[in-house]
């Protein structure tokens, strides 16, 4: 049946694409059995009593460098990864949606006639939030019965929030016979996380999710939303070392951060008697000048969102001359500002990037995320990843002595991005 035949050569695809590009240990440990999708069509038949049509895929992602400065209108440089959530669904006749999220346990309800939060769920808001943007945009949409599975880590700075945004977009709009173009989308799941889940989050997630490529991170600017592809050196992989610390996107922290950088860009534009629209338009020479005048913690927050910027683009450079320990160093500077200047770490992601820096094959590692509790992102050798996934954990927590999160490390590598397939008719 085209369900089961599907599952086979996803599985087989997936292994053979990894195993080709890791060692035995790493490939063995970490190849990928399409869990998601298998579980998502176990509970589809399970619920409904019958096959999906369709699978929607969408990966999370890595930051490999430029954090907080998405929403600055600054500059990113993601990577979707090998790590996916699946949504599957079969379409409706009336204009009533019908959910079960299997991992957690839930479901939800709702007719695209009467699309309003839910102050008591927040997955929910997601499906909710996107239908809501698409349907503000003019397109019909039509009912879905759906079950989503992921293998993205919740709360791992990983952005399962805009997988699950990109997946139901897709499936909606599958359903719906509309097609449009995907940075379009990605404001409208940005629009759709503002409105709906209350986080004003940056457009990276959505992006990267919606525009990926194998091999080859994403820079991605800000503010127009021009990007470009970033082929990205053989023989490196990135590890994602999640400290055991959950955090909230939500919290009223990284709400802060954003209201102090517009307070920031409200002191330069008086201080450099000159309009500016964000922090994005002042150099680091001309924030030097003023520093002083400003009050701390904003010019701090200013500080890291300047010299963030600069760094990726010395990144990018540096993975385009294949030039690995400056790249390293980067994402060590990197973590400093976070951790110094813009205050966004904490005693675990410190002695996870300790712990990490401590084993040989590591270029550099950082924050990655959000930062307040989450994972840390380390470049290094495609041939170390074996020891230093085995190493890592007993070094982080003996760095923090007095007990510590159980620590859970992957390497992951550059996806493509968010794809719908077509599994009957």
């Amino acid at each position: 049946m085209p369900v089961a035949k599907f599952l086979r050569d996803f599985r087989r695809n997936l292994f053979f694409r990894r195993a080709s590009t890791r060692s035995q240990e790493v490939a063995l440990t970490l190849v990928a059995e399409a869990k998601s999708y298998q579980r998502s069509v176990e509970k589809f038949r399970q619920v409904f009593g019958t096959d999906p049509e369709i699978a929607t895929f969408a990966p999370g992602r890595v930051n490999l460098i430029g954090e907080h400065t998405d929403y600055n209108e600054g500059f990113v440089l993601p990577i979707a990864i090998d790590l996916f959530l699946c949504v599957t669904a079969r379409g409706r006749k009336d204009r009533r949606v019908r959910i079960v999220a299997t991992d957690l346990d839930d479901s939800d309800e709702f007719a695209f006639d009467e699309i309003v939060r839910d102050e008591n769920s927040n997955w929910r808001n997601y499906p909710r939030g996107v239908a809501w943007a698409i349907q503000q945009n003019g397109i019909e949409l039509k009912g879905i019965d759906a079950v989503v599975a992921s293998d993205i880590p919740i709360g791992a700075g990983l952005s399962s929030s805009a997988a699950i945004e990109v997946g139901f977009a897709l499936t909606f709009l599958h359903f719906a016979s509309a097609n449009v173009p995907r940075p379009t989308l990605a404001q409208w799941c940005q629009l759709a996380e503002h409105k709906f889940a209350g986080v004003q989050c940056g457009i990276m997630d959505q992006m990267i999710a919606l525009l990926g490529k194998k091999n080859h991170a994403l820079l991605i600017d800000c503010r127009d939303l021009s990007h470009q592809f970033v082929p990205l050196p053989k023989g490196i992989a990135f590890v994602v070392a999640d400290t055991g610390v959950p955090r909230t996107l939500a919290a009223s922290e990284y709400n802060i951060r954003r209201q102090q950088c517009e307070e920031a860009v409200q002191w330069l534009s008086k201080l450099l008697e000159r309009p500016l629209k964000s922090l994005r338009d002042v150099t680091l020479d001309e924030l030097g000048q003023v520093f002083n005048d400003m009050p701390d913690p904003i010019r701090r927050r200013a500080r890291h969102v300047i010299t963030e910027n600069n760094r990726v683009w010395a990144f990018q450079q540096a993975m385009r001359e294949s030039a690995l320990k400056r790249a390293g160093s980067l994402l060590l500077a990197s973590h400093a500002s976070l951790r110094d200047d813009y205050e966004v770490s904490c005693r675990e992601l410190d002695a996870m990037v300790k712990a990490l820096m401590s084993v040989d094959g590591v270029f550099g590692a950082r924050i990655t995320g959000a930062g307040f509790g989450g994972a840390c992102l380390a470049m290094v050798r495609e041939d170390s990843v074996g020891h230093i996934l085995e190493e890592v954990p007993s070094k982080y927590k003996a760095e923090l002595r007095n007990g510590s999160p159980e620590a859970k490390l992957l390497a992951v590598h550059p996806s493509d991005s968010a794809t719908v397939k077509e599994l009957t008719g």
